[in-house]
């Protein structure tokens, strides 16, 4: 794959294509001190709140509405929640679609592709293995393979995530954001283009970004951690990293612990129930990974609301 050209002039019009289909997700200001900050105003992005519970649908609906679909439909690889999005805008938009996923997804994510009819393809044990799978399939059926990250339309539509939060919340110091493969980060990065401090934060048992910008290249990473199924696709997406590299100012690492941490204190402040992968960014603030100055205003994009295996109470 060639490197992304993907800017604010692609990521507008996508924007104008995908509305109808997406929702325009609310934020909710908070004062840092209700999370144990001082001094600090936390911008949340409550993305977890989008068709089929990410912000995977955005990438979904561009690849469905921008791309020539054959009659064989499209096909997807996904630890979860790209696949519950191409699913459901599959569903929508009436087009037949096969998605692969490996053994340890989330059953919620499961049981959400099965309710969208979409035909639920298990394999293997981790992402890697259904991307495979999917490639495969798609190259003897025909198929339209849509990418969970590593796809320029994928990240326009990841982008118009960074359109809307800056139209709800101007005047940021940072945008957080959790980084898998790098769909979300790329679209951010590339839409705000350097006007704010885009963090990215990653697992650190997944490290992608991390590995990559070290190699100066993306490069196989470990893919494991309570967050596999969303954040470990073992390598950051090729169109992604030249966006990465150029505009994401800061990677931050977080724990495990500090991830199931963050998900608690979301449900015990806010009410709000992530899953890891939707609760990393937080992560890094609370963890104190991620400095932040007195004063600042920073958004903390939480996505990934599919879930039935935290113990809120």
């Amino acid at each position: 794959m060639s490197p992304s050209n993907v800017g604010r002039t692609q990521i507008e019009a996508t924007e104008k294509v995908i509305r109808r289909y997406i929702r325009r997700t609310p934020i909710v200001e908070v004062e840092g001190r209700d999370f144990g900050l001082e001094g600090v105003t936390i911008v949340v992005k409550l993305e977890l709140l989008q068709q089929s519970g990410s912000f995977k649908a955005r990438g979904a609906f561009a690849n469905l509405l921008l791309r020539s679909v054959p009659a064989a439909g499209v096909v997807a690889a996904s630890g979860g929640n790209h696949g519950a999005a191409v699913a459901h805008a599959a569903k929508e938009l009436k087009v037949p679609a096969r998605i692969y996923v490996p053994r340890i997804s989330n059953p919620a994510k499961i049981e959400r592709i099965r309710a969208s009819g979409a035909e639920l393809m298990l394999v293997g044990e981790r992402y890697a293995d259904a991307l495979a799978a999917s490639e495969a399939w798609a190259g003897s059926s025909g198929a339209l393979q849509v990418h969970a990250f590593d796809q320029d339309e994928t990240l326009m539509g990841a982008g118009s995530l960074g359109l809307e939060l800056e139209q709800q919340a101007p005047a940021l110091d940072a945008v957080l954001a959790a980084v898998g493969g790098g769909g979300l980060i790329g679209g951010i990065a590339a839409w705000f283009g350097g006007r704010v401090r885009i963090v990215g934060v990653e697992p650190e048992l997944a490290p992608t970004l991390t590995r990559a910008l070290e190699a100066g290249k993306p490069v196989d990473a470990p893919a494991g951690g309570i967050a596999a199924d969303s954040l470990a696709p073992r390598r950051l997406g090729e169109r992604v990293f030249p966006i990465a590299q150029r505009y994401v100012k800061q990677v931050v690492l977080v724990s495990d612990d500090s991830i199931a941490q963050a998900q608690q204190a979301l449900w015990s402040t806010l009410r709000v129930a992530a899953e890891p992968g939707g609760a990393a960014a937080l992560a890094a603030l609370l963890s104190r990974r991620f400095e932040v100055r007195t004063g600042s205003r920073v958004a903390v994009v939480i996505s990934g609301g599919n879930t039935s295996a935290v113990n809120f109470a």
